[in-house]
């Protein structure tokens, strides 16, 4: 096999995480970060020179800037190519434009204000602003945090994605190469962070994200923690941006709902509503070649100007499109969630990235996974409602409705590309159950109990509907969902558990296997009370041998399914038990006239007096010795030929006298047992 050729001064083979740079003189590659040639330096140099054809032809020469307002600064300036985004000459026009005022749309709230309770009650369709931090649950760092701080928690090592803003294109760098650029006063290009994910670094005990992002999202309620899927971690971002940076129009992924706060400098949002009008636009506005040329802000009616400063948190609802220019150095944290207020638009929204094919580096992880760990958690949800005679709020109906039609499309489309539905959801049983829900809810009668506010339909004081209206009486209905949500997830645990079989499953299958040996082996007939039994001692033992690993142990000896510890040697019986033996096996009468060998005949099993000789399961049992039992009556000798005892023999028909069927045989030890209060 031949080796891999090597490249670069350090002479490794090809690497494919790392960036590459070829010589135009030698034509060999080298690696930026060997040669300190960073990528995003890269696309600026015109013919590279690596460091041996340096000495000889001299320093690599750079590209000739032509333009200002072109992503390729090389095209010529002839004042015919619009103007494309993010370049220095849109970032000044843009400054200069006249927008609508966001105070228009923006609700402004404290944070004790902003809730799960309240935003179940009222919708988050608008952008909400909060300006005073107390009760929202927020925990940040220091304003005085800076970026050498986030590379001491997080590692300067850690290799980032950045954006070029003039180019509006992505290049990686370590984050001590980004944390160097940041902090030099002369900055030859612009450079913008916004995908610094830190969940798994030590920053991430520093955060915590606001409440009500954290109690609606799906991932951190519905996400288990045995999936096959690694979790998502999209709740804590860190956005660091020098001044002039901007984002283009965009949907956060999945349609995801997102927090910003803004520790020092400031962020400008503009934004629009997510109208069907404005959905459609945006996706043809984001499919055309033409899209970094024209601003998407002017094809719709109105484009909405938020300036969010420092110490200011703002959060963004599902759906709303939204560019961002940084207007003056910046360090923001912000995160995505989930929730359940507007599924019907996030499943639109991530139908709309199938549709413009946007790669998966910048879609949701595994949405379609979380969407079915809802779905069933959803179905708990109704179901509980249902019990309580309670009816469901309209935006969770609308919501299932939207997640039962997506779900549908997703099994047809896994014949062609792979579905993430986790391993322990049927899901065309879920999907079933789900219809079945909406079904019940949509039926005359029905259906006018739901609550059309977007309130949860089980808050206090909503006794018209049908719902408790006391405090006492709701904390009495939560345990209560409590408790049958906790037997209910019992239950599926049993269901795909495997099965432990009962005593009644060990007895029949003692019984069947016994009666196998008996139409095989050697038998012995012995007479009892008058019945032809046919039993054999070797049989029994082996059937004990092998049920040993069983909670009930049963034996077949001369005719009768016995407890082992019936077969104790006599040494080890009780006193009065061993005189019994060596009178003959005489019966004394007990205090009902009935004597106790056929109190033990009738039963087949030990009465719970007796169970003192029941031993452990542990024992090293010893059978009795067939020599002991009763004589046989000269009328019960061996046939010459004996029919079989077995279900197949008696065809359908009634067997004969002592032919018994397992299932017979069974039945009796059942009803002599009826009134038994222990089960051996």
């Amino acid at each position: 096999m031949a080796a891999a050729p090597l490249y670069c001064v350090c002479r490794q083979p090809y690497d494919v995480s790392r960036f590459m740079i070829e010589c135009d003189i030698c034509k060999d590659w080298f690696h930026g970060s060997c040669v300190q040639v960073e990528e995003h330096h890269a696309v600026d140099i015109d013919v590279y020179h690596c460091p041996n054809c340096d000495v000889i032809h001299g320093p690599s020469l750079m590209k000739k800037r032509n333009n200002w307002h072109r992503h390729d600064y090389t095209e010529p300036d002839d004042g015919t190519k619009p103007v494309q985004a993010g370049t220095p000459v849109f970032v000044k026009e843009l400054q200069t434009r006249t927008f609508a005022s966001g105070e228009e749309i923006m609700m402004q709230m404290k944070g004790e204000q902003v809730t799960r309770r309240y935003l179940e009650r009222h919708g988050f369709n608008y952008p909400i602003v909060v300006t005073e931090m107390e009760g929202l649950g927020l925990k940040l760092p220091a304003p005085t945090f800076s970026v050498k701080d986030v590379e001491q928690y997080v590692g300067g090592d850690k290799v980032i994605d950045v954006i070029d803003v003039a180019r509006q294109a992505d290049s990686k760098m370590k984050l001590s190469e980004f944390v160097k650029y940041y902090t030099n006063p002369h900055r030859p290009k612009v450079l913008n962070l916004i995908s610094l994910e830190f969940s798994d670094t030590k920053m991430s005990e520093l955060v915590e994200v606001p409440d009500v992002a954290q109690k609606m999202s799906w991932v951190e309620n519905y996400w288990p923690d045995d999936s096959f899927f690694p979790k998502p971690f999209v709740q804590k971002y860190c956005l660091m941006g020098v001044k002039d940076s901007y984002t283009d129009f965009h949907i956060d992924f999945g349609g995801t709902s997102v927090w910003y706060h803004v520790l020092w400098g400031e962020k400008i949002f503009y934004l629009i509503k997510p109208t069907p009008t404005n959905l459609a636009l945006y996706e043809a506005w984001s499919s055309s070649p033409n899209q970094s040329e024209v601003f998407f802000g002017d094809k719709v009616d109105k484009c909405y100007k938020c300036v969010v400063t420092q110490g200011t948190t703002l959060l963004i609802p599902t759906g709303w499109i939204h560019a961002v220019l940084t207007s003056q150095d910046c360090m923001a944290f912000g995160g995505n969630f989930l929730h359940n207020l507007n599924i019907g638009m996030q499943l639109r929204c991530y139908e709309m990235e199938r549709r413009l094919k946007t790669p998966d580096l910048f879609k949701f992880p595994y949405f379609e996974a979380i969407c079915w760990y809802v779905a069933k958690n959803l179905l708990e949800t109704l179901k509980e409602l249902r019990e309580d005679n309670c009816p469901p709020p309209t935006y969770l109906v609308e919501g299932v409705k939207a997640l039962i039609t997506a779900l549908k499309t997703w099994l047809k489309r896994e014949v062609s590309e792979p579905c993430e539905v986790p391993d322990n959801i049927r899901p065309n049983h879920l999907i079933k159950e789900l219809t079945k829900e909406i079904r019940y809810l949509e039926e005359p009668g029905n259906g006018s109990k739901l609550v059309k506010s977007q309130g949860s339909g089980c808050a206090v004081g909503s006794g018209s509907n049908g719902c408790p209206a006391t405090r006492s009486t709701l904390e009495r209905l939560c345990q209560a969902r409590r408790a049958r949500r906790a037997a209910r997830r019992l239950r599926e645990q049993q269901r795909q558990a495997p099965k432990v079989p009962s005593n009644l499953d060990i007895l029949e299958q003692h019984t069947r296997e016994v009666l196998k040996r008996l139409e095989v082996g050697p038998l012995e007939e012995v007479s009892v009370h008058g019945k032809l039994n046919k039993a054999s001692t070797a049989s029994a033992a082996a059937a004990a041998e092998s049920l040993e690993d069983n909670h009930l142990r049963l034996m077949l000896v001369n005719g009768r399914i016995i407890s082992p510890s019936r077969c104790l040697p006599l040494e080890q019986r009780e006193p009065g038990e061993r005189q019994h033996r060596l009178q003959g096996d005489k019966s004394p009468m007990d205090s009902q006239g009935n004597s106790s060998s056929e109190a033990w005949d009738n039963q087949g099993l030990p009465s719970p007096l007796n169970r003192s000789h029941v031993t452990s399961p542990e024992t090293d049992y010893q059978y009795c010795d067939p020599s002991m039992s009763p004589p046989l009556h000269p009328s019960k000798r061996h046939a010459p030929n004996p029919p079989p005892i077995s279900n197949q023999a008696t065809k359908g028909k009634r067997p004969k006298k002592g032919m018994a069927t397992a299932k017979q045989r069974l039945g009796k030890i059942l009803k002599l047992n009826r009134h038994s209060r222990v089960f051996v």
